[in-house]
């Protein structure tokens, strides 16, 4: 697996897989979007469309180079992310996820974010938690996780809950990672 910086894999990429990254990004709404403070609601239908957004945002995720990816960052306010349980792992979907249990022993280590692209701040999490939920079909699934997986698997459920990464960090990098997007701001 490639190198991950935050929540961004780092690799060196063809000029055809660096248009495909692009265009990926170009889908994924950015930050202050209003969507991504919006707090999604619980999937009641298992259905056609589901699953055709489950394989969107997989594709997404995959061509963004991310290794998670919530329904709120594209624009869709359901209880949904895609992420990848396992580094040699195809990823996967995890519907109405539920963290049921979170280790004691917690890191902090820097986060990226699709959404905040180009920002990198120190966030604390649980080092291993349990997530509970359902697949794109309706069946039960329940992972265990570890490091980056488990990592991306609280950065996800966060992104559910309309809590941002710049929200869990300290407020001098918040400070700073707000001042070097503000520049980018852009009032319609």
């Amino acid at each position: 697996m490639a190198d991950v910086d935050g929540q961004v894999k780092n690799e060196e990429l063809d000029a055809e897989r660096e248009a495909r990254r692009r265009l990926a990004l170009a889908q994924i709404r950015q930050y202050p979007d209003a969507a991504l403070r919006l707090e999604a609601r619980p999937v009641e239908q298992f259905d056609a469309e589901l699953r055709s957004l489950v394989e969107r945002m997989k594709r997404l995720m995959n061509d963004a180079r991310g290794v998670g990816l919530a329904a709120t960052q594209v624009g869709v306010l359901q209880r949904l992310f895609v992420f990848q349980p396992a580094e040699d792992a195809d990823a996967v979907a995890l519907v109405n996820p539920e963290i049921v249990e979170r280790s004691d022993e917690t890191d902090v280590e820097d986060e990226g974010c699709l959404s905040i692209q180009g920002i990198l701040v120190p966030v604390e999490r649980s080092l291993a938690v349990t997530v509970v939920g359902r697949d794109e079909n309706g069946e039960e699934v329940r992972y265990e996780l570890e490091d980056i997986h488990a990592r991306a698997a609280q950065h996800e459920t966060d992104h559910l809950d309309g809590v941002l990464m710049i929200d869990r960090t300290t407020p001098e990098a918040r400070r700073e990672a707000l001042g070097k997007l503000r520049p980018r701001i852009v009032l319609g």
